[in-house]
């Protein structure tokens, strides 16, 4: 028989979907569309600040056996998430509140307001529940959770052919690799006789080589989850999906989504696959050295922003992934937190100023920040810090997640040394050419002169409030040696 009072260990998941209800019951009573938006915006930031200060308070817990399993790095984990979440319906309002209203007066986002957030925690419990997750059939219940509804938030801006587009190529390939994930965890199952990651682990350590059939459900596992962090050569989707899907989606895409998913590859690696190293670290070395190498080389060519950082956050997730090749779980498991924590920040940052730019008068083409630092040059000072930290010039954080991923990576690994150094060194080189790629932006911006620059705008409390948030993420994270000794801390396996 279920003991249902089990459910109480899951107070994060038990306090969203509490949420969520909340959420739908606003959504069903308000009924004046102009207050409707605002009210239910209010209700999603409070929701989320809630979560946010109940997760700080959470204890590790574990919960059916096993299968729910929340760690204390865990739960640090889903702080910065929930934090990184706040930040995207923050800068929603001003999409929410533009949407198509001049065009078609048949279709205003602020009527769907409802429903974009609720996709929007619907995603956010689904990620919760992946890195929870104590064996193979709750991981990959969550991460269907969580990608269900964001083929939902891709299309959510119907009137764009655009969207639709986006949003058919993001479920297609999400299907397939589901496919292909599915197939993997199958095959690990049948060379095990358990789903849960422990005893996976026991079953496959007892042998003194792998078989066949565990190294086939190990890659072909791997490369599922590697088409959900858009690593090379998984990533053909990634630049036509964040191009189609409304700005505040795309940034969400590129870093909550990424963050989930890289923390939970770094927990089944190293607890169901900790004997199998062997062979998943040379994976990691290749696709490491593509995934930054090509992406930088792609976004070099790129004249439309979001498809830019599209291929920088492939270059990004390339850089996430170098925590997970050092020998020191505990050195691997805060460096990739606190670059995921940067990292939101930083985008966060971009993309904002991205979509301010497109609500007045802009778009997001390159070129439409063509000498924006004579009309908006507030703007153009935040856009510059944020790439400077995505870049990693110092004294911003980026610069800090950067050495933490470097050194974490060579932490402790005696079997390779080599290749361990290697890789490092070509993530360094291709920190520089990352530099200028970003630095065509900024010179777009205050040194490409225009006849009829964007003409000067101001920006709604909504959007003052995101940027104000992730400056000061950008400027303090890499100060604050508190923070990295926090998520230290509760970084234990």
């Amino acid at each position: 028989m279920v003991n249902y009072s089990q459910f109480l260990n899951m107070v994060p998941e038990a306090f969203l979907v509490l949420e969520l209800l909340i959420l739908f019951v606003a959504d069903f009573c308000l009924t004046n569309d102009k207050e409707k938006s605002g009210k239910l915006w209010l209700v999603t930031i409070g929701a989320l600040l809630v979560q946010t200060c109940m997760l700080f308070g959470v204890k590790p817990a574990e919960a059916f056996g096993g299968i729910y399993v929340a760690t204390p790095m865990v739960n640090v984990m889903k702080i910065i998430l929930t934090a990184g979440t706040l930040i995207v319906v923050i800068m929603s309002k001003t999409w929410l509140d533009g949407g198509h209203e001049k065009a078609n007066n048949k279709f205003k986002n602020s009527k769907y307001s409802g429903e974009f957030f609720m996709l929007i925690l619907s995603t956010l419990l689904g990620m919760y529940m992946m890195m929870s997750s104590g064996s193979f059939l709750m991981f990959f219940l969550g991460l269907e959770m969580a990608s269900v509804p964001m083929a939902c938030l891709v299309a959510f801006d119907k009137l764009k052919c655009d969207s639709a587009e986006a949003a058919a190529k993001y479920i297609l390939v999400a299907t397939f690799s589901s496919g292909v994930m599915l197939f993997g965890i199958s095959f690990v199952y049948a060379a095990t006789g358990t789903l849960y990651f422990d005893d996976v682990a026991v079953a496959l350590s007892k042998g003194y080589m792998a078989t066949p059939l565990q190294i086939m459900g190990l890659v072909f596992f791997f490369s599922g989850l590697a088409f959900k962090l858009s690593l090379v050569p998984f990533h053909f989707w990634t630049a036509d999906t964040y191009q189609g899907a409304p700005t505040p989606v795309t940034g969400y895409l590129s870093v909550i989504s990424k963050g989930a998913a890289a923390l939970t590859l770094f927990i089944i690696l190293n607890k169901a696959f900790a004997s199998m190293s062997y062979y998943w670290h040379p994976m990691l070395w290749v696709v490491i050295v593509l995934s930054i190498t090509i992406a930088n080389l792609f976004a070099i060519r790129q004249s439309e922003l979001k498809r830019f950082m599209a291929f920088s956050s492939i270059s990004q997730a390339g850089y996430i992934m170098l925590a997970l090749i050092g020998s020191n779980g505990q050195s691997g498991a805060a460096a990739l937190m606190f670059y995921v924590l940067v990292y939101v920040v930083a985008n966060m940052a971009v993309f904002t100023v991205i979509s301010a730019v497109e609500h007045n008068g802009g778009t997001t083409r390159m070129d439409a920040f063509n000498g924006l630092y004579q009309t908006n040059p507030k703007l153009a000072f935040l856009m510059t810090l944020a790439l400077f930290s995505l870049g990693g010039i110092p004294p911003f954080a980026g610069m800090f997640s950067k050495f933490f991923v470097f050194l974490a990576a060579v932490d402790g690994n005696t079997a390779n040394p080599f290749w361990s150094y290697f890789v490092v060194f070509i993530a360094l080189v291709n920190t520089v050419v990352s530099l200028y790629y970003y630095l065509l932006i900024v010179k777009a911006m205050y040194i490409r002169a225009e006849e009829h620059p964007l003409p000067t705008f101001r920006t709604d409390a909504a959007t003052k409030l995101s940027l104000a948030v992730c400056t000061a993420g950008i400027a303090l994270f890499g100060i604050c040696s508190c923070i990295y000794d926090w998520l230290y801390a509760s970084s234990g396996m």
